[in-house]
Formats: C-alpha cells, structure tokens, sequence
C-alpha cells in the first residue's frame, strides 16, 4: 500500500476513535445530567410557588383593607339608626348593612381560603426544599463519580491525540490539507474501504479504471462520485 495513503488511514482510525470517545463522555453524564434536571424542575416550582405567594399575600392584604373598610361603614350605620326619620330610610339602611355584612361574610370567607391556599403552599415549598436538598446531595456525589469516569476517557483521548498529533506531523503537508478539507464534511468516513467495487462512503459503484487503481494503491484514488479517499482492505 502507498506509504501515504497507509499514514493516511492511521491518522483517520485515531480522528475516528477521538470522536467516538465524545458519546461515551455524553453517556457518562446521563445521570448527572437527569439528577440536574429533576432539580431544575424543582426550583421552577419553588419560583412559581413563590410568585404565586406574593398574589396571594396582596390579596390577603386588599381583603384586609376591605374588611376594615367595611367594619368602619356598619359602625357608621349602626349610628345612623339613632338618625332615622321614616320607615322607608330604615329599611334603606337595614338593606345596606345586610349588604355589608354579606361583603363582610365573603372577606373573611376569602381571608379563610387564602389562609388555606397559603399553608398547602407552604407544605409543598417545604417538600420542594427537602427535596433539592437530597437532590444535591446526589449531585455532588455523581459529578465526583463523572469526573473521575470522564477523567480516564479524556486521559485515553489525549493518548490517541498525542499519537496522532505525531502520525499527522509525518504527512506531506499539501495531503495533510486535502485530507483536512474531505473531512470538513465527511468526518469519520474521509478515508473508506472499497467492497464490491463500490465507495463505502457513498456506497456507488466505481468504475474499472478507478477500481483497478485503488487495488494498485500507488496513488491517493478518490470517489469519483463523493469525492472520498478510497482504499482496498488489506491490500
């Protein structure tokens, strides 16, 4: 096989297994990165919660401010009554203060519900928090585990990066940059094996000509149909 091809293929084999070595550091993280979500998740919650406690604390306070508003209008009728001049301004004045007792009734009616809303709130932020907190405790103990898991995988990677790093230094230079510019947009399969006479890039048959060159590997051969560097295993 052409001595620059074979060191083509080489550094090829050790740019396919640095990539393949990303998945696995994605795959390590896959817990880590659920625990960090269901946290996430959490927090959203305790922050909607907490908004949702702020509406309600100022329709606490306006139902209060009614109230207080509403005790001081009865007091004010109560002391009407002494004032009454005719039946019809009676009943005109029993008809207000049934009304401002029912508006009374329905605000300490709201300030009971809200009171209620509030505590089941309350017991739900005080879940969340606990939560989170064993949540965390978790966290720190997966992103020990990932370090040192994704320590070992980053360590291989630097190996083959280092042997490639000398493979690649060892390249005709103007090779180098062709081969750089197929894998642009071909990644892994820059340099692929011919079977049964067709590209295993693009998998279409090559011709005879191009076939029979590939087979005497005595010049770098592209597909004629991707443009990938093609090969004969074992040749």
């Amino acid at each position: 096989m052409n001595k620059h091809l074979q060191q083509l293929i080489e550094v090829a084999n050790l740019d396919k297994g640095i990539d393949l070595l990303e998945p696995k550091i994605a795959q390590i993280k896959t817990k880590l990165n659920r625990i960090l979500k269901e946290k996430e998740k959490k927090e959203q919650e305790i922050f909607q919660i907490e908004e949702e406690n702020a509406e309600l604390l100022l329709r606490n306070k306006n139902t209060q401010t009614m109230i207080e508003e509403i005790a001081i209008r009865l007091e004010q009728i109560a002391k009407k009554h002494n004032e009454v001049k005719s039946e019809r301004e009676l009943k005109a004045l029993v008809i207000e203060e049934e009304l401002a007792k029912e508006q009374l009734t329905k605000a300490n009616q709201d300030i009971e519900d809200i009171e209620k809303i509030q505590e089941t709130k309350k017991q739900k932020l005080i879940e969340l928090q606990e939560g989170i907190k064993e949540l965390q405790s978790e966290i720190e103990a997966e992103e020990k585990e990932v370090a040192k898991e994704v320590g070992l995988v980053e360590a291989e990677q630097e190996k083959l990066y280092v042997k490639r790093q000398e493979l690649y230094a060892l390249l005709d230079q103007k090779l180098a940059i062709f081969y750089e510019k197929i894998r642009n947009w071909a990644k892994n399969t820059s340099i692929v094996p011919v079977k049964k006479q067709a590209c295993g890039g693009c998998f279409i048959r090559i011709n005879d000509r191009i076939y029979a060159e590939v087979k005497q590997s005595n010049d770098i051969v592209n597909c004629p149909h991707c443009g990938r560097i093609l090969y004969i295993e074992n040749a």
